[in-house]
């Protein structure tokens, strides 16, 4: 399955907005109740303002002119009393507004988090991990900026051209359809723009997130750089998509501010309508002062809004590009998913692979008709050269990835029924280059295991030397309270797989993968490991992917693995032939 969120169709991106936006409802149902408060104060709010022109020309009229200066008082008083009013409403509703855009925030990053982990490892294959960081970050905070900010205000200002729109054609038809002639234009020119200006600002999200990667790749790979004495190559990659980020940046830019201008042109343009032809009217009487005074503030009331729409339009097309990225992430599926158990014969083999075919994205086939059989409590040993499909056939077992065709069965059941837990509790595998995460070695050695969480560490060190495992923690100065740090050098590379190691014995598996385990650990260590694995359950599987064949010299059967076919090997002089053969071949 195609998971690189940089090449999906035009169909599937369209798809992926209209149900995300779906999606996106029902992550703020909850807020439901905040959202129509927010929008009541907001039409109190625009309701007041609306009124006040009303009053002025009203008292003008009625009371400046007539020299009744006590109407004038009164008038006053009531504009200051709405006026006071609306303030209240109007912070009522940024409060509220600001408060739903957190929790939404807050929601929306747990929404793509989740999502991230129940997607397979094709997908991390596939898009780097700078780029997805700025879609949680980065996009998720531009969302939540439209929300918080302008939403209400987009709104606010919506309801005020509407009401402005209504009073001038309500007090001169003919007048206020000459007013509003310029913003049929506006509606124009803004329905005809949006969509450049929503690519724009997509092509700089999407070079901001592809900025993210080069850096993340970079620290990443820090200690490569220096040894390699290759600053100049990562400063030139940076320097590229900096280079690329500042010019999407500039387009979207100049895009996001082409509305103000124009906007602000209309509305002069109807403010000069509105006094030539109001000045008309009165010359005719036709009009009062008052009118006209009132009449211009409508018209003040209905452009004023459209000039702040023209920025709230740009942040509602940032909001809409970061959502259409959101929204890829959080409409894919796995393509992992259980399926529904049959009746199968009972089978003696813990592990078996039948006519299995694999390929990575529908490429090029890496394994071809394998079939193989493991039996309970025996040691397999996968060996070959690289590139030849071992990893990929331990991938398989684990269930990292599905077969293209053909079935993987595990204690004669498809793999596919399993659930993720009772797979993994079965299953343990140990990679080349463990991953651990910032804490403890006790942290690390407990991760994922729900058996021992609750124990102290008095009994989890009692738990280790029941497991033969007391020598490999004695390796660490300060034991289970040693303090580990994902991507640094605080423990060693052989360390860390000593970690990964007690992990998986601790969970007391059916089958333990060893996909070179030992591959960065001392020959003593390697002897003691080899000791602790001797002394496994006897129902335990071993399966070690091993390029050193000292490792595997006590295996009761070895295959041989070679351009994405297994073979069995038998004698272990034999597969050391056919392992200097294969590399001679390749």
């Amino acid at each position: 399955m195609n998971y690189n969120l940089n090449e999906l169709s035009p169909q599937q991106e369209k798809q992926s907005t209209y149900k995300a936006l779906k999606r996106l409802l029902k992550l703020i149902s909850a807020e439901r109740k905040n959202l129509w408060l927010a929008l009541i104060a907001i039409l109190v709010n625009s309701g007041l303002l609306l009124l006040g022109p009303l009053l002025f020309g009203h008292t003008i009229d009625a009371y400046i002119r007539t020299k009744q200066y006590q109407g004038v008082l009164m008038s006053g008083g009531i504009l200051l009393c709405m006026y006071l009013v609306a303030m209240v409403t109007g912070y009522t509703q940024t409060k509220l507004m600001g408060g739903v855009g957190q929790r939404m925030l807050y929601t929306l990053r747990n929404a793509i988090f989740n999502k991230l982990q129940e997607l397979p490892v094709s997908f991390f294959s596939q898009n780097k991990a700078g780029d997805l960081i700025s879609r949680v970050n980065n996009d998720t905070d531009k969302l939540n900026q439209f929300f918080s900010q302008s939403l209400m205000q987009f709104i606010g200002s919506i309801v005020t051209m509407i009401g402005a729109g209504i009073f001038l054609l309500s007090i001169h038809i003919d007048l206020g359809a000459a007013t509003l002639a310029p913003a049929v234009l506006i509606v124009l020119f803004t329905t005809v723009l949006s969509p450049w200006v929503k690519r724009k600002n997509a092509k700089n999200l999407k070079s901001v997130g592809g900025m993210s990667a080069e850096i993340q790749e970079s620290l990443n790979n820090f200690k490569v750089i220096i040894a390699f004495n290759r600053r100049d190559y990562f400063r030139k990659r940076f320097d590229e998509a900096n280079k690329e980020n500042y010019k999407t940046a500039i387009g979207a830019g100049l895009a996001n501010n082409i509305f103000v201008p124009v906007y602000g042109l209309f509305s002069s343009v109807a403010q000069l309508i509105v006094l030539l032809y109001g000045i008309h009217l009165i010359s005719i009487g036709h009009f009062s002062i008052g009118l006209l005074v009132s009449y211009i503030a409508y018209s003040t009331n209905f452009y004023n809004p459209l000039r702040q729409l023209a920025a709230l339009w740009t942040s509602f097309q940032v909001a809409m590009a970061s959502w259409d990225r959101i929204s890829q992430i959080l409409l894919l599926e796995t393509d992992l998913k259980q399926i529904e158990s049959k009746e199968v014969p009972s089978s003696d083999a813990l592990l078996e692979f039948k006519n299995v075919h694999f390929s990575y994205d529908a490429g090029k086939e890496i394994l071809h008709n394998i079939n193989l059989k493991f039996e309970k409590g025996k040691t397999y040993a996968l060996i070959g050269p690289t590139g030849g499909g071992k990893t990929t056939t331990a991938s398989l077992i684990a269930r990292l990835y599905d077969a293209t065709s053909g079935t993987v069965l595990l204690n004669g059941k498809d793999i596919r029924t399993f659930s993720a837990e009772e797979r993994t509790r079965k299953i343990g595998f140990i990679l080349q280059e463990p991953f651990l995460f910032t804490g403890t070695v006790k942290d690390n050695i407990l991760y994922g295991n729900s058996q021992y969480k609750e124990v102290s560490d008095e009994e989890l060190e009692k738990i280790i030397e029941d497991a033969n495992l007391n020598a490999l923690l004695a390796i660490f100065d300060e034991g289970l309270n040693t303090q580990v740090t994902s991507g640094s050098d605080s423990i060693s590379l052989g360390q860390k797989q000593l970690i990964a190691f007690m992990r998986a014995v601790l969970r007391n598996p059916d089958l333990l993968i060893l996909d070179e385990a030992t591959a960065n650990i001392d020959t003593i260590t390697e002897q003691l490991l080899s000791t602790i694995l001797n002394k496994l359950s006897k129902e335990t599987t071993l399966v070690i992917i091993a390029h050193r064949l000292n490792t595997i010299e006590n295996a009761d059967e070895i295959y041989f693995v070679n351009e994405g076919e297994v073979q069995q090997a038998g004698t272990l002089q034999h597969a050391l032939d056919m392992l200097l053969k294969g590399k001679r071949v390749s």
